[in-house]
């Protein structure tokens, strides 16, 4: 793929500067746990049993990491809820954050309009918009999210944030040194996924390459869950390619089955399995079968492995390769990875029933 080694290519496909957020997203997190660090929360969200996130999309997906990052946790129970309706075992132990980048998310404004009936506790990230002035006319505390781009490109400000309010209400120890530490390892990647890095030594651009004309399938398990799911959604977003994911072990319970039938998609599909140290022994061992049995069917494929020691590390250096990956997917389908009009054409025709 020696087309993503010329740098003119990036100006061209590239007008908004997608990589540019790419390239800031360690001083993305160190900016929003910084600000996040000094946020005044009201005393009583320490009498809490339950975390809600409401949120869509690239506002959603930090919920998503959150609750994978705080599994083992007896409390607060960590939930992510995508639709219009708030759970009905929202309570006054439930502390209900509502999380829209632009403030103008249909689904997510339902549910904050909800919450407004309730005893919950409520806090809102946002960048302003109607769920802005609706928190600012309630008097419900907002934590203003100062970055500015797509939503799925302010992810540290959808997901540290939320480490540090757990943090905050004494749920989670201080985790200041676990964020420099990833922020750390987020850097020394991105010495080797760069545009200018040539692909003979960038692992972004490999795995592009493989994925290019292809239909992706990714797969993770445990805490790379979700990361799996960001894959998919960056690929989707940014790549403007068919993507999906699943998990183990679920998936050696029926996908593995469904690999045979039509023998010509297999040519078609690139299976990618991203893998850390800390999953579960048993889990590791399903990652190395299953590449087995994808090898006999002759379906592509490849495991990707995490870096550093800390489940935060490991799963946010998948994440940033995932981000490059599909980027520069998006330049090999001669793409712009940064607006998403599909998504714009819907949000229209939704507003245009509104009005009949």
């Amino acid at each position: 793929m020696a087309e993503l080694d010329n740098l003119e290519i990036y100006r061209r496909y590239d007008p908004d500067g997608m990589a540019g957020h790419l390239h800031g997203l360690p001083v993305q997190c160190r900016q929003a746990w910084e600000k996040a660090s000094k946020f005044a929360l009201p005393p009583d969200f320490k009498d809490i049993d339950k975390v809600v996130i409401c949120g869509m999309g690239g506002s959603a997906i930090g919920g998503d990491l959150l609750r994978s990052l705080t599994f083992e946790l007896s409390k607060p129970l960590v939930f992510v809820n995508r639709g219009y309706d708030l759970p009905a075992f929202v309570d006054s132990k439930t502390l209900v954050i509502t999380s829209s980048y632009s403030g103008n998310t249909e689904e997510t404004l339902s549910t904050f309009t909800q919450t407004l009936a309730t005893r919950c506790k409520k806090l809102v990230i946002t960048t302003g918009g109607k769920l802005g002035n609706l928190a600012q006319e309630k008097n419900v505390p907002i934590f203003t999210i100062d970055y500015r781009g797509q939503p799925r490109a302010a992810l540290g400000y959808s997901f540290i944030p939320l480490i540090a309010l757990l943090c905050k209400t004494g749920f989670l120890e201080n985790k200041s040194s676990e964020i420099e530490e990833m922020a750390r390892t987020l850097e020394a990647l991105l010495h080797n996924v760069a545009e200018n890095v040539a692909t003979p030594l960038n692992p972004a651009k490999q795995l592009a390459g493989k994925l290019f004309g292809k239909l992706v399938v990714i797969y993770g398990a445990g805490i790379l869950s979700t990361v799996a799911q960001r894959w998919k959604g960056q690929c989707n977003e940014n790549s403007k390619t068919w993507a999906f994911y699943e998990t183990f072990s679920e998936l050696n319970h029926n996908a593995v089955v469904g690999y045979e039938f039509p023998k010509e998609v297999a040519s078609k599909v690139f299976v990618l399995m991203l893998r850390c140290p800390s999953l579960h022994p048993r889990i590791l061992s399903r990652y190395q079968i299953t590449s087995e049995i994808l090898e006999k069917v002759e379906v592509g494929h490849e495991i990707v492995d995490s870096q550093g020691k800390e489940h935060l590390t490991q799963m946010m250096s998948l994440v940033f390769l995932g981000d490059w990956v599909s980027y520069y997917l998006a330049i090999l389908n001669h793409t712009d990875p940064t607006p998403v009009k599909t998504i714009d054409y819907l949000k229209k025709r939704l507003s245009d029933t509104d009005t009949q």
